[in-house]
């Protein structure tokens, strides 16, 4: 669940930037070098290829599960991407930015992350996981680090955008000042890695190759089209020095352009603790997707996990969230709405000219302030936010509801027309909320728009209209509601 978080970020992002008109160059995979990875595949004893391949087929098949509409994969045992890596690297070298020396130091093989003394403390072990970390020394290559230290701080300076959230710029800059060092850059210590082109003997570290993926996986073309000013990076707060000190000063190296954003979101903890793989914290999202539908995890996660900070998971609260949000609030409000529409005019929705009330008004009023607050989230990585706005109209449309009495009114005839304009004003509202979710729940979105017989196109779709005429036809349950403990003890 943890590591779906940040694919699920990226594929609603992207799927939002399509809706707004963007071109959009949407790009995952995996980084499959190091010395973690080698140990894992011998403990499980198996070609470290062969490994990976298995791991990489079940990474491609869960982002199928949960709806991910990627434009490209990369993985960085393709051959392209390895002779990239090695190009990158004897540039820098060329360019007098990476010197031979030996290193001797800590480092923590399960995050594949240096440290020195200072930053590891009394206790020895890796600030990021907790775990042991070891020592380590043999000869490596160096990049110079402190020789774009002062570069990159005026650039973060000047470039507020580039490291969101603000806590996480300070971060950052807190992290600068307590001093950098130049950065090893290679391993003697074992194989597994693209080799250093001018010293086969060394394989490069890990996070410089894992890096590089952004641009490699790029042709040239796309790299003039997308890469610098229009460049987001998404990733987990735990790999932000990575993304946010490392990899500009590499980029700064190489003369290329600094993308536009690095956005750390937070973790999505089980417990106190991150979720994590490599600590037997795993939650397999495919599970839940496969039994509740993928859009429920996918709500979840984006609700769950607030701007700038951590979110909490646990069975339970993913049951209560797909009752009481999902089943409740939007699936009740779909199914009702359409069901008095067939029943009052069998489906058959014209608006009517003149007929307001202050209740239409006020949703019509609900829906335009939501659209508004929803994409101003969108642009701001806010999607736990965003989602909270949608469900504002979704609880004022069903307010809309008990506030109109359509059962009372439908009892008279003199007033079949406030009716029907009532009914409009609902489904209109419903058709907003639609588009409003397609981003994040993209396949329930398809679902209310098929029972509205309409298509959802462009962002642009959330502009309210008078003239469209609706023939609608209720569908299957969006969500059906759940027995929690019945649930409880099937998912034990």
């Amino acid at each position: 669940m943890g590591n779906a978080y940040t694919t699920i970020v990226a594929d609603t992002l992207s799927r939002y930037k399509k809706m707004r008109g963007y071109d959009t160059y949407f790009l995952t995979g995996t980084d499959e070098h190091g010395q973690k990875i080698q140990q894992t595949a011998e403990k499980a004893g198996k070609p470290t290829k062969e490994f990976i391949d298995e791991i990489v087929e079940q990474i491609k098949d869960l982002w199928k599960i949960l709806n991910i509409k990627y434009d490209k994969f990369i993985r960085t045992t393709d051959a392209y991407h390895k002779k990239a890596v090695a190009n990158h690297f004897q540039k820098m070298f060329d360019n007098g930015d990476i010197y031979k020396g030996e290193y001797e130091g800590w480092y923590c093989t399960p995050c594949e992350t240096f440290w020195t003394s200072t930053q590891l403390g009394d206790e020895k072990a890796c600030p990021d996981c907790g775990r042991p970390v070891i020592e380590a020394k043999e000869e490596a290559y160096f990049f110079k680090m402190t020789k774009y230290i002062p570069k990159l701080k005026e650039y973060i300076s000047t470039h507020p955008e580039f490291i969101l959230p603000i806590s996480r710029r300070n971060e950052i800059l807190s992290f600068i000042e307590q001093g950098v060092e130049d950065l090893c850059v290679s391993r003697t210590s074992f194989d597994w890695g693209v080799k250093v082109p001018f010293d086969e003997k060394h394989v490069v570290y890990v996070w410089v190759d894992a890096l590089t993926n952004y641009i490699n996986a790029l042709s040239s073309d796309d790299f003039e089209k997308y890469w610098g000013e229009y460049t987001y990076h998404l990733v987990g707060k735990d790999i932000l020095r990575f993304h946010a000190c490392i990899w500009p000063c590499m980029l700064m190296a190489l003369d290329l352009p600094i993308p536009k954003t690095v956005f750390a979101h937070g973790w999505l903890m089980i417990g106190s603790g991150k979720m994590s793989k490599s600590k037997a914290g795993c939650v397999d999202p495919a599970v839940f997707a496969e039994k509740y539908g993928e859009d429920a995890v996918r709500y979840f996660e984006l609700k769950e996990v607030p701007y700038g900070g951590d979110g909490q998971f646990s069975i339970e609260s993913l049951l209560d969230t797909i009752n009481v949000d999902l089943a409740n609030d939007l699936g009740n409000l779909v199914s009702r709405s359409l069901s008095m529409a067939e029943k009052y005019f069998d489906g058959k929705l014209t608006f009517q000219q003149g007929i307001y009330n202050e209740h239409s008004e006020a949703l019509q009023k609900s829906a335009e302030e939501t659209v508004k607050n929803a994409t101003h989230y969108l642009d701001e990585f806010r999607f736990g936010d965003y989602l909270r706005e949608v469900w504002k109209l979704i609880r004022n449309a069903n307010k809309f509801i008990e506030n109109t009495t359509p059962w009372v009114l439908a009892k008279d005839e003199s007033r079949a027309r406030e009716l029907e304009n009532n009914m409009y004003v609902l489904i209109e509202a419903i058709r907003i909320i639609a588009v409003l979710i397609s981003p994040a729940m993209p396949k329930t979105a398809e679902k209310i728009a098929e029972q509205l017989g309409v298509k959802i196109k462009s962002w642009d779709d959330t502009v309210g209209s008078g003239d469209r005429n609706y023939s609608v036809k209720r569908g299957e349950l969006l969500f059906p509601r759940l027995d929690i403990e019945e649930e409880m003890k099937d998912l034990e």
